[in-house]
């Protein structure tokens, strides 16, 4: 129920949908194209049985839903709103300001829905006391393609609320990495404004 309120919310902030696509079994015919007839008469085949059979023509795509890097870029620098921000005290005492791992992977899937993540190493240090994770963020444009990466320590002597301690540190590279393309860099320098 908190999950499917928190998507409301978070859709109806953004006030976004993904717009529809136009896909087609058919071969795909340039309007330069000289041409009419299709270059290979299987695939023609193939999709007259496939329709026969009771697939839609409309059942394969011909376009990407990706934009040009400058205009995802753009989009994931926009502020977030206060809402879908989270809250949490350090052990020292002082408040700190985020924005949890799965409104970030939400944001992405909304903005940037070709992005891929992975976790580039685990390491534990010499003592065991703590794990890094270091993660990778490649968003796919029309364009180009760019990735950051950052790291994420946790503590494996803490008690952890949720999660393991490798898991924490993903979450908290996964974060950075985000940051670095701007999303929630905001919250790295309200102290300034």
């Amino acid at each position: 129920m908190a999950a499917k309120s928190c998507l409301s919310k978070f859709t109806g902030i953004y006030g976004f949908q993904l717009s529809r696509r136009r896909f087609s079994a058919k071969p795909f015919y340039s309007s330069s194209s000289s041409s009419s007839t299709p270059l290979n008469t299987s695939s023609n085949t193939k999709s007259q049985q496939e329709t026969n059979l009771g697939i839609e023509e409309d059942a394969v795509p011909t376009s990407g839903i990706s934009r040009p890097l400058s205009q995802i870029l753009k989009d994931l620098n926009k502020k977030v709103p206060e809402s879908l921000i989270s809250h949490r005290t350090e052990p020292g005492g002082f408040s700190v300001k985020y924005i949890p791992w799965h409104i970030l992977n939400r944001i992405m899937n909304l903005h940037a829905p070709e992005w891929s993540g992975e976790v580039r190493s685990i390491t534990y240090s010499a003592d065991g006391k703590s794990v890094s994770v270091v993660y990778r963020v490649t968003l796919y444009g029309t364009d180009a393609e760019i990735f950051r990466e950052s790291t994420g320590t946790a503590s494996t002597s803490e008690p952890s609320g949720y999660g393991d301690p490798v898991q924490k540190a993903e979450a908290m590279a996964f974060r950075r990495a985000c940051a670095r393309f701007g999303l929630g860099l905001h919250l790295y320098h309200e102290e300034l404004e």
